[in-house]
């Protein structure tokens, strides 16, 4: 068997061509989207990440408004950014950038954000909107992980899916969305964590039609756990040295109907969705 590739380039590429006409739209009204960017430290991970959303701004005409402070920047001062930022009527959206060096009170930073202007969708007041099922910004990597499933027509809904891991970022929201009754999602849905044994865990994922592994451990689900025919997601990610490394061992493309590829699945999408929630700000 032959897996089918939940490609997310190719996917995101139209996500940004539609994104496109839409800046177009608003400045025929006198809008520019804007999209900004809290940068603190110098983490060599952090400055490419922002440096990439900058330049997917560019390229569909949003504004690209960026703030670099150094690593000494005291919570005062970053709170202060956070102020001008939630003022500022050329930011729609913006982000601080994670992690923050030590010293810094994430938790306080982010919980400043005005939660209209929350690009990552990550704020507890939009998270609560998202229990409730009323509308707000959608996380990204969860949201683009249910457009990619969509597109490419992997059945989700009233189907069981099994969501690798319950961080913040992605496990949480992820079986929050793919559980609300809404198009593509309305599934049964298991969160696997490190509190399960590891004979369960395996007998839990061969029972699943959709694998979603946002663990960041390499390798964690392997071809021997997955049922045939299953559609397999790999949304956690590690590095052995400057290799990206997968959740999901590159044999269970034997095995799945669909599969992410190692590079080119989730992030791409992430990155569009950051996008997307900018424009609709803008529009809104």
């Amino acid at each position: 068997m032959a897996a089918r590739l939940l490609d997310g380039n190719a996917l995101a590429a139209k996500v940004l061509d539609d994104l496109r006409r839409r800046v177009e739209v608003l400045a025929g009204k006198g809008v520019r989207p804007g999209l900004g960017t809290i940068l603190v430290g110098d983490d060599p991970a952090s400055v490419r990440y922002v440096e990439m959303k900058r330049e997917d701004s560019a390229s569909v005409g949003i504004a690209s408004i960026h703030e670099h402070l150094p690593a000494t920047t005291t919570q005062a001062e970053l709170l202060e950014v956070i102020a001008r930022y939630n003022a500022d009527e050329r930011v729609h959206a913006y982000l601080v950038q994670l992690p923050l060096p030590a010293g810094l009170d994430e938790e306080e930073a982010l919980l400043a954000v005005d939660p209209s202007k929350d690009a990552d969708g990550l704020h507890p007041v939009n998270l609560g909107r998202l229990v409730m099922g009323h509308p707000g910004p959608l996380p990204c990597t969860p949201l683009g992980i249910v457009e990619l499933l969509s597109h490419y027509e992997v059945p989700v809904e009233g189907r069981h899916v099994v969501v690798i891991g319950r961080g913040l970022t992605i496990g949480r929201p992820l079986a929050l969305l793919l559980a609300m009754k809404r198009p593509g999602c309305n599934a049964a849905v298991t969160v696997l964590h490190t509190g399960v044994p590891p004979e369960a865990f395996a007998e839990h994922v061969r029972r699943a039609d959709v694998v979603v592994a946002a663990a960041g451990q390499p390798g964690i689900v392997t071809a021997a756990m997955v049922k045939p025919g299953a559609a397999v997601v790999g949304a956690g990610t590690s590095f052995e040295g400057r290799r990206l490394l997968s959740d999901v061992e590159e044999e269970v493309a034997e095995v799945a109907s669909w599969i992410t590829p190692r590079l080119g699945g989730v992030g791409p999408m992430t990155r569009a969705m950051l996008l997307r929630n900018a424009v609709i700000a803008a529009e809104r």
